[in-house]
């Protein structure tokens, strides 16, 4: 069992105990980020003159050969040592002797997990942005290809007023811009470097914790050593996106589900993205979609479990903080496994435009434009409301549309009706009289298309 705190024990570890207190099953993965700061804080010790030149670079050399190693497999992480640190200073050790075990001077196992986890944690944060990005892209592409693509839009499920595809896709737009600044924001916040806090109380050596930061690309260093040490606020904010990430995810997915089925045929997925069913032929499902939505789940819990871990912590760094990890690793894996499978399968659908636009037609999503044409003839708008609420009473009963009335019916119900209705209630009319801001017109549609493909160019 390799450990680094022996001397102040004079009998063995219960093999049990030394099982549930190592880490390196799964902290193994931060072996690029433990080089990497391991790198930094050598060549800040060889500024300070803590180490000679000598030192200082076949240390460096010797760290670099352990990376290529490990990458080219022809050294293997095993779980005969307690933690990932462990592992990168015995072997430095075994290859350079006593100038090997200078590398932790003026170092703690405590700030050196703590950089570790920000330097992994930010790479996830740049990744997560990255494929977000591609995403955004698909949706824009979507947006641009159905600008006169009218659509049922719903509250409630039920249908309510049309729309076009491209402004529902614009929705999602939205939510998935907001969660790339998020990215921002978290990346903001949590480049700062905690190496150099020591266990809790920093060092009594000269360390340059500037040089260090800039070498590992931090803005600076952090200000406090017992919060550098025992600081996962990145982490919980990070966790907290990607579940927000995954919510949005999951409801898009829902729709597909639901444009997917029999009862809406909105949308046909590519074969490359569904599967069939083992005993009904006819069978293609959404399983993609259905995974990620189930998937959400699994991202609020490593969020949950995080924040339960470190809500009863006092400071500075308790053992507890490993659990930082496993959960946390898996969540940021399953979000972007979520977010490439996701984009991949929107890039392949192929959207049933007809259907949409008969679909619109069916569920008297134009009433209130007729109760709108009321008004712009001078009927109060609480009359209208009521005046078409009887309208569609009688279509319901006679099983018909309100475009299939006859203009006679209209006038039975309120006399103020023209000829000029039925152009005013038409799908695509419905549609396009609507330029506000964010609405679905199709000239206010292109507008935000424009400004959203600047954004992407930035």
């Amino acid at each position: 069992m390799a450990q680094l705190w022996g001397g102040r024990f004079t009998g063995e570890t219960d093999q049990l105990v030394y099982e549930f207190n190592a880490s390196v099953s799964f902290d193994k993965r931060l072996y690029r980020q433990d080089i990497e700061g391991s790198i930094a804080h050598v060549k800040m010790l060889g500024k300070q003159g803590i180490l000679t030149e000598e030192e200082t670079q076949e240390t460096v050399s010797c760290l670099g050969n352990i990376r290529a190693d490990v990458e080219e497999g022809r050294l293997a992480i095993t779980g005969e040592y307690e933690d990932i640190h462990s592992f990168v200073e015995a072997e430095l050790t075994k290859r350079l002797g006593d100038t090997g075990k200078k590398l932790h001077t003026g170092r703690s196992r405590n700030d050196q997990v703590a950089l570790d986890m920000r330097l992994y944690t930010r790479e996830e944060v740049e990744k997560t942005d990255g494929l977000l990005k591609e995403l955004l892209e698909v949706i824009l592409h979507i947006m641009e290809e159905n600008t006169e693509t009218v659509m049922p839009g719903f509250t409630h499920l039920q249908k309510a007023q049309p729309v076009t595809l491209a402004h529902h896709m614009g929705a999602y737009f939205e939510m998935f811009k907001r969660d790339r600044l998020r990215m921002h924001d978290i990346y903001e916040r949590m480049n700062y470097c905690p190496l150099g806090s020591g266990a809790l109380a920093g060092t009594t050596y000269p360390l340059d914790r500037d040089y260090t930061a800039r070498l590992l690309g931090f803005y600076g260093p952090t200000l406090n050593s017992m919060d550098g040490v025992s600081d996962r606020d990145y982490l919980i904010e990070y966790l907290g996106a990607c579940a927000t990430i995954m919510m949005h995810l999951s409801r898009f997915s829902e729709e597909i589900i639901l444009w997917n089925s029999n009862e809406y045929q909105f949308v046909e997925l590519d074969d490359a993205y569904s599967t069939g069913s083992s005993i009904m032929p006819q069978k293609k499902n959404p399983d993609i979609a259905e995974l990620v939505r189930g998937k959400c789940g699994r991202v609020y819990g490593a969020l949950l479990s995080l924040l339960t871990t470190m809500k009863g912590l006092p400071l500075a760094y308790n053992k507890d903080m490993q659990e930082d990890k496993e959960l946390s690793f898996d969540a940021m894996d399953t979000v972007k496994d979520c977010i490439r499978l996701f984009t991949g399968m929107l890039s392949t659908v192929t959207f049933h435009r007809g259907r949409m636009r008969e679909s619109a037609g069916l569920g008297f999503t134009n009433a209130t434009d007729a109760a709108d044409y009321l008004v712009n003839h001078g009927v109060p708008f609480r009359d209208a409301h009521a005046v078409v609420g009887r309208i569609v009473l009688f279509c319901v009963e006679k099983g018909i549309a309100i475009d299939d009335m006859s203009l006679e019916e209209l006038q039975e119900i309120s006399p103020v009706f023209q000829e000029d209705i039925f152009e005013a209630i038409s799908m695509e009319a419905c549609v396009n009289r609507r330029l506000t801001a964010g609405a679905p017109g199709k000239e206010a549609v292109e507008r935000v298309i424009a400004l959203e493909k600047e954004y992407l160019k930035k």
